[in-house]
């Protein structure tokens, strides 16, 4: 009783408010490893997987992956370690948003391998469960497309996409439209992708996040601007998202302001 009362008080914490990104960071760690620690007693606690598994892909994603893409220009091989941390930061918070996951669905993994619902053709993500699906997606994407190099793993991104096309189809405005933005990023960069699905996805995400969402716009700008070579694209998109930004205060937006102006400062790079 007493480590279901702790993980429910640790699953009720939120550091979304926090507009601090270095307090941010310095507090991570320990709440991380404590969650962590908690949720290993009681894996089927869905808020608190779910919060684990949001904390560790934020955690890689804005402490680890971008000081990776940071670092590169003047120390590759310490960015390959970097890359190397993040992908197992990744793995970890897939696993554990999973486990809750086939804890309620046992069939979920043998489901998204055959391509069909675990719970029959009309079956949707509970509402209770989609953001671990979301959570246990974006983080096997991120996982995925930093393990370039292993062909096994890189076989998994058509489960990941099926997983995050699952939680979509339950609830397609989620996150304020990061499971859309999530979408239009798979579909942009999945082998044989349709381009203009991927634009209609991030158009879902934009009206989805109510103009407070700088993470759609540096989304966009990176899975589709960059790519096409469209630079007035690329830079209007940012310049959105760090308006946003500055507007929005929070973590995320934070985090996003930071990529954003560093993206702009390294656009002759990529075009």
């Amino acid at each position: 009783m007493l480590v279901r009362s702790a993980a429910d008080e640790l699953a009720g914490q939120n550091q979304a408010d926090e507009d601090d990104i270095v307090l941010a960071r310095e507090a991570s760690a320990f709440y991380l490893k404590l969650s962590e620690s908690v949720l290993r007693k009681t894996p089927d606690h869905l808020a608190l997987a779910e919060s684990v598994a949001a904390g560790f892909t934020q955690y890689a994603y804005a402490f680890v992956a971008f000081e990776a893409d940071r670092t590169e220009a003047q120390d590759a091989k310490a960015a390959q370690r970097l890359r190397a941390r993040a992908a197992r930061l990744y793995w970890r918070a897939h696993r554990h948003a999973m486990t809750a996951l086939e804890l309620r669905n046992p069939d979920l993994v043998k489901s998204l391998s055959s391509g069909a619902a675990p719970g029959g053709k009309n079956w949707r993500v509970p509402p209770d469960q989609i953001g671990l699906a979301y959570w246990a997606a974006a983080s096997w994407g991120a996982y995925i497309s930093l393990s370039k190099e292993r062909p096994d793993v890189v076989a998994d991104l058509p489960l990941a996409v099926r997983l995050a096309s699952l939680a979509w189809a339950s609830d397609p405005t989620y996150g304020k439209g990061d499971l859309a933005s999530l979408m239009g990023s798979f579909e942009a960069s999945r082998p044989g992708g349709n381009l203009r699905q991927a634009a209609a996805y991030f158009d879902q995400a934009i009206e989805a996040g109510h103009g407070g969402n700088a993470g759609v716009y540096a989304a966009r700008a990176e899975m589709l601007a960059a790519p096409a070579g469209d630079r007035v694209a690329f830079e209007a998109l940012l310049r959105q998202a760090l308006a946003i930004s500055a507007s929005h205060r929070d973590l995320g937006n934070e985090v996003m302001r930071e990529r954003a102006q560093w993206l702009l400062d390294t656009a002759d790079d990529r075009f």
